[in-house]
């Protein structure tokens, strides 16, 4: 983690340095397992609560999909949200997405960042992940709120809606759904190792058992599936075969202009990259497999809210190793625009634009998903 405000260089770390953190981090992760010892505890006896009715689940009138995971740190949520939403549309299903709208600025207890015709809040009031889901899927209703079954009925008193999405849904136990996809990053085989504090579960991972359809992300960056799937079929028994999928640069769009130009165009270029992603090196792999010669990175916590001073920096780094272009994430791209001056003649910021792609199992996931 860095400390708020600045750019983390994670290029030319040393081996004596790693070392010294690697053993750092084992050492506190054995100190913690006593308190993971005692959350999983607390999240067994909650679902099984829920389980045995003594906590009730409601119903939404409507069909409910949850897209989630067990981990902290991205799975993939919000292209896999993105692809489910376009789909459901796609066949004249009327849509909205339900969003807990992490680190949005706004109070409210609801909030309509889409009506399914004009995005109506940005990214800081509504959370940078619904204001990328509302600007990548126009016609779906998009709202935020911390509970998604209030936060379902306020959205049906206002749109007749088909099918409601819950977007990192999979612990929201309380809301009862028809679908429960839950993403496991299969290039992360270490985010499986303990529960938090000690680790990044969320759940056991035998609560990979509750899933209707597991769907492993990142296949194309995995060294070996196996390294997920055992641990997971060891605790859990999956309701059928994974499905596999990646995720695709789809386009790449300049921030100053508006302008989209295609993936290739980046191929050769020298860049300097930066993010707030909870996952920056999947991003900056699928940059490079693009062809983009990566000069410099900075790396910000996941969810930042950019100010001034970060695009200062950002500036004077570009031009400290003297990058063509300076890249980044469509999810940071919706904080960073409102920052930027059109009259710069900095080199072109441009934000790369991601989409899924179902490699195997699509059509067991189109049989899950069918009403």
């Amino acid at each position: 983690m860095m400390d708020e405000g600045c750019g983390k260089q994670r290029t030319g770390v040393g081996r004596t340095r790693s070392s010294c953190c690697a053993a750092q981090a084992t050492l506190l992760r054995a100190l913690l397992r006593p308190l993971a010892s005692v959350y999983g505890l607390a999240v067994r006896a909650r679902i099984v609560l829920y389980e045995r009715g003594w906590l009730a689940r409601r119903r939404l009138p409507c069909r409910v999909i949850s897209v989630g995971n067990l981990t902290v740190g991205g799975t993939g949520k919000t292209p896999m949200v993105i692809w489910l939403a376009e789909r459901l549309l796609a066949q004249g299903l009327r849509v909205a997405v339900l969003s807990r709208g992490y680190r949005r600025q706004s109070g409210a207890p609801f909030l309509l960042v889409s009506d399914g015709r004009t995005v109506l809040a940005g990214a800081a009031e509504a959370g940078d992940e619904p204001y990328l889901i509302a600007r990548r899927c126009p016609a779906a209703v998009v709202a935020v709120g911390g509970d998604r079954y209030r936060l379902g009925q306020w959205v049906l008193k206002g749109f007749p809606i088909d099918c409601m999405v819950l977007d990192d849904g999979f612990q929201h136990v309380a809301l009862q759904r028809d679908v429960d996809l839950l993403l496991v990053d299969a290039s992360d085989p270490m985010s499986l190792r303990a529960l938090l504090p000690a680790g990044r579960l969320r759940e056991p991972l035998a609560a990979a058992g509750r899933a209707t359809a597991l769907l492993l992300t990142r296949v194309d960056m995995a060294e070996d599936l196996g390294q997920v799937l055992g641990p997971i079929k060891s605790a859990a028994v999956l309701k059928s075969r994974p499905i596999l999928v990646r995720f695709k640069p789809e386009g790449v769009m300049d921030l100053r202009t508006g302008e989209n130009v295609p993936v290739e165009s980046v191929a050769g270029r020298t860049a300097l990259v930066f993010s707030g992603i909870a996952n920056p090196a999947s991003f900056t792999t699928v940059l490079t497999r693009l062809g983009v010669k990566i000069l410099d990175e900075l790396v910000f916590p996941d969810h930042y809210a950019y100010r001034d001073r970060d695009m200062g920096l950002i500036g004077e780094r570009a031009k400290q190793c003297q990058a063509e272009m300076v890249v980044t994430t469509e999810k940071d791209a919706g904080k960073i625009a409102p920052l930027l001056s059109h009259g710069d003649q900095g080199p072109r910021i441009m934000a790369l634009r991601i989409g899924a792609e179902v490699m195997e199992g699509r059509e067991q996931l189109e049989e899950v998903l069918s009403f």
